[in-house]
């Protein structure tokens, strides 16, 4: 058996974007965000991740995966493979806009709910060797959390280097599924008892992907190997010249099955005026 690599751009969205599968999703934030008793998250409706800005000059964003559970609070969680100095700003950018898209002018302000981030990256970016850090808004003299709506999450993968064997907590697990699954070919034992995560990694084992799926993942794997090695544009410069026509191919089947615009965007790398000129 043969499994993703999580860590590409569709096999995330495919895994904790799936409206079918929305109890692996449930499962990763309570594992990680450490929910317990009535903070659990019970029920989650999953959210176009396109953020349309509010002015044209302004920037929109597109997410991974974007969420609100049955009391309001929004979730975001990204996923970042390449090493970025402003990933900080990146995160801050998403939290503050998904926090004044929940109202409009003239709404009153107790209806903003939480926004909490999980970014989860394949680079150091903070200092000391926890993998997991949790970062709030609070007071410098007493150090309690009185501006509660935001709250940021970090997962460095790099910094996790626990093998099967050694893992303990359930949010160990979910981060060893993360790292490694693309380098796996049976499920893990000490994924046996955990449902949502047993059906992560069913999700993520290819097998049961379709030949589109296949053929989006095998390009977001040349391209984020070309993006390493500073080879993006020399990579996107061959997609113009060759494999354009096969990404519209692509981008039109994946435009029949309904998927929006954004993520059609995100996930082949064409403009909006060459997906919108498809026929449906």
């Amino acid at each position: 058996m043969q499994f993703a690599d999580v860590k590409t751009n569709i096999a995330f969205r495919k895994i904790f974007g799936n409206e079918q599968h929305k109890e692996i999703l449930i499962g990763l934030l309570n594992a990680v965000l450490d929910l317990q008793g009535d903070k659990r998250i019970k029920d989650i409706n999953l959210k176009n991740p396109w953020q349309a800005p509010d002015l044209p000059l302004l920037k929109e964003t597109i997410l991974d995966i974007k969420a609100v559970d049955h009391r309001g609070v929004t979730f975001i969680v990204e996923m970042q493979v390449k090493d970025n100095p402003c990933f900080d700003k990146r995160a801050l950018y998403y939290t503050a806009k998904a926090y004044t898209a929940q109202i409009n002018k003239g709404d009153d302000y107790p209806k903003l709910n939480q926004v909490i981030f999980i970014g989860i990256l394949d680079f150091n970016s903070f200092e000391g060797d926890s993998y997991l850090t949790r970062h709030l808004i609070l007071n410098k003299e007493t150090l309690q959390q009185e501006l509660r709506d935001f709250e940021f999450n970090f997962i460095e993968l790099r910094k996790f280097n626990k093998q099967e064997a050694e893992l303990e907590s359930i949010v160990e697990k979910w981060v060893y599924f993360i790292k490694n699954a693309g380098n796996l070919t049976i499920i893990p034992k000490s994924a046996e008892k955990i449902p949502e995560l047993k059906a992560a990694y069913a999700q993520a084992a290819m097998n049961t992907w379709s030949r589109e799926e296949l053929e989006v993942y095998e390009y977001w794997q040349i391209r984020d190997t070309a993006d390493r090695y500073g080879m993006e544009e020399k990579f996107e410069k061959g997609r113009i010249e060759g494999k354009l026509e096969g990404k519209l191919e692509i981008a039109l089947k994946m435009k029949q099955k309904g998927m929006t615009i954004a993520d059609i965007m995100e996930i082949t790398g064409l403009s909006r005026e060459e997906i919108a000129g498809l026929a449906p």
